[in-house]
């Protein structure tokens, strides 16, 4: 299950929890908040299992690039050898060569960019998701300890 939907239930949760009569304080489910925190707890390294997979997918485009680059730098290369025979033709195939290396480059800088972007994306749509659960967690929490703090009140009355 998605770490927001849990969330959301937290949060249906408590909003939706009977109110202590006089106080500002609500009522919750013990069992109900420890179930949802179970699950979050449960589909968190699940997440992360995802932001590694996306990490290591990125590493593994940046090597195909990186072999890419080096497959068209080695056909540059070895065009320009073959061109090797004539001053004209030696020039054009240096020039050939060049763009070729310059082309190769720029999309294996293309393609990095493209992957970090991706990767990038990935981890801060999961570093929001864990902000917004350690919220909640911390405001279920808060209002977990008001209760037991309210409930000392009354006793010590």
């Amino acid at each position: 299950m998605d770490v927001l939907v849990l969330i959301d239930k937290l949060d249906d949760l408590v909003h939706n929890a009977k109110q202590v009569p006089l106080t500002d304080q609500v009522r919750v489910d013990r069992e109900e908040i420890f179930d949802i925190l179970d699950q979050m707890r449960a589909t968190i390294p699940e997440e992360i299992k995802q932001a590694r997979w996306i990490v290591k997918e990125r590493q593994e485009m940046l090597a195909e690039a990186k072999r890419e680059a080096e497959r068209i730098i080695k056909e540059g290369k070895e065009q320009q050898v073959e061109l090797v025979a004539e001053q004209e033709v030696v020039k054009l195939a240096e020039r050939e060569a060049d763009d070729i290396i310059d082309e190769a480059r720029a999309r294996e800088r293309e393609i990095r960019l493209g992957a970090e972007d991706y990767a990038d994306e990935i981890l801060n749509t999961l570093e929001v998701n864990l902000m917004k659960f350690i919220a909640a967690v911390r405001r279920g929490r808060e209002r977990l300890q008001g209760k037991d703090d309210a409930e000392l009140e009354g006793a010590e009355r």
